[in-house]
């Protein structure tokens, strides 16, 4: 078939059946030919336009507009946004599977691109009203415009509801002041989902959310951040000073504004656990290749039995965060706000996936600590995915609350 996926858009949203509800029903393991055809068109445009310019990424800090915009015009930046608004209306799943792919050759591009089409733009198509949908998704989709969520604040990291900046209504306008930190996609946005305090005395109950774009009065890029890993993936602090904000960019209620933040968190834990799985995709083959090709001693180094069980260990660890990748995307696909699942695939992911770069690089030896190989920028990156979206004591924190049940709050390891 064509690379082109816009055929796909009239699949179904929700056919993955690997976790029915039911007990004794048949269990599918098999990914729907949509999704499955959808990743085979991704793979091909990695490895055709992005494969080709990744280690310039990582060694420029280079972010790709132009592969950017191609990626829009393929339909990859706008998989779970509605057809009317210019995306292909499939599911999470089908979002997953491209962000595997792009993960495969370029982690950093991947997450740029999940931060882009998962954390503000699905989080727009859900919760926006039809004029801001209208206004937003179409550029978001094609790739004409880059999307961010800026969330995180310097004082606010894994305590994502203690935010400092302050939104204040005047008349037409909401007026925002405060900063963000670590935002993927801040330096280059051109839209952003943007959460405040409207009632700092209500806590959590007094965040609103809003669509700010990058020509708003009052908005800086502070500065571009230097990173260990996920290069070309730009990330920055943001800072709003008396930043005017119309009012029709409320997303949802206000005060409502902590809904948005946890279901789209949720969200992005379970779709963004798939760039640690290609990464482990990538690692496991690459580790394959070499040795089955690689001698010492006269033989292949395949045949060593430590060799051997680096392999097999890093399969183990590939199918299981695999399947939980699989079970978090079925479970947000039907409920937003239930953490466990999601928490669970990305952290056990994330961790397994600088595991099994690192015994990468060890199969490899002395080549796998050279630049001249991607094994070295592939653990790099990996590490980032045990920080961002929670890290992984927080995503922790997350699961055992659900196990516990009411009553229990873990933040200060006491019972409620």
């Amino acid at each position: 078939m064509a690379d082109t996926p816009g055929a796909l858009a009239g699949g179904p949203i929700a056919r993955l059946a690997l976790f029915p509800p039911a007990l004794g029903d048949v269990v599918d393991f098999e990914v729907p030919e949509a999704e499955r055809a959808l990743g085979e068109a991704a793979e091909r445009f990695a490895r055709k336009e992005i494969a080709p310019i990744a280690d310039k990424m990582d060694r420029e800090d280079y972010f790709p507009r132009d592969v950017f915009h191609k990626l829009g015009e393929q339909g990859f930046l706008g998989i779970t946004l509605p057809e009317s608004a210019g995306g292909l209306g499939l599911s999470y799943l089908a979002q997953a599977v491209v962000l595997e792919q792009i993960a495969r050759v370029s982690p950093a591009l991947a997450l740029s691109v999940g931060a882009h089409s998962n954390l503000c733009a699905d989080n727009l198509a859900r919760n926006a009203t039809d004029v801001q949908r209208a206004a937003f998704l179409p550029g978001l989709a094609s790739g004409a415009a880059v999307g961010a969520m800026a969330l995180t604040e310097p004082e606010a990291g894994s305590d994502a509801v203690s935010l400092r900046t302050r939104a204040e209504r005047h008349g037409a306008h909401y007026v925002l002041n405060g900063s963000k930190q670590f935002i993927t996609n801040g330096p280059i946005a051109d839209t952003l989902l943007v959460y405040a305090k409207t009632a700092p005395g209500r806590g959590s109950g007094g965040i609103s959310a809003f669509v700010v774009t990058r020509d708003t009065p009052g908005f800086t890029v502070s500065r571009s951040l230097d990173k260990m890993g996920m290069r070309g993936s730009p990330t920055g602090e943001l800072a709003f000073r008396d930043c005017q904000v119309p009012v029709e960019n409320l997303l949802g209620r206000e005060n409502g504004g902590v809904a948005v933040m946890m279901s789209g968190l949720n969200v992005e834990r379970a779709v963004l656990a798939a760039i640690p799985v290609g990464i482990m995709t990538e690692c496991l083959e690459l580790s394959l290749r070499y040795a089955r090709q690689r001698e010492q001693f006269g033989q292949k180094i395949g045949q060593f039995q430590l060799i051997q069980e680096k392999l097999a260990n890093m399969h183990f660890q590939l199918e299981a965060s695999r399947l939980l990748l699989y079970r978090a995307l079925f479970s947000v696909q039907s409920d937003l706000l239930t953490a466990r699942q999601s928490a669970t695939a990305l952290t056990f992911a994330s961790e397994a996936s600088t595991r099994v770069a690192l015994d990468a690089i060890q199969i490899y030896g002395g080549y796998g600590y050279m630049r001249d190989y991607p094994l070295e920028r592939l653990a790099r990156d990996a590490k980032l995915l045990e920080i961002g979206a929670g890290t992984s004591e927080i995503r922790r924190l997350l699961v055992a609350q659900e196990l516990l049940g009411p009553g229990f709050d873990l933040s200060n390891g006491k019972p409620r």
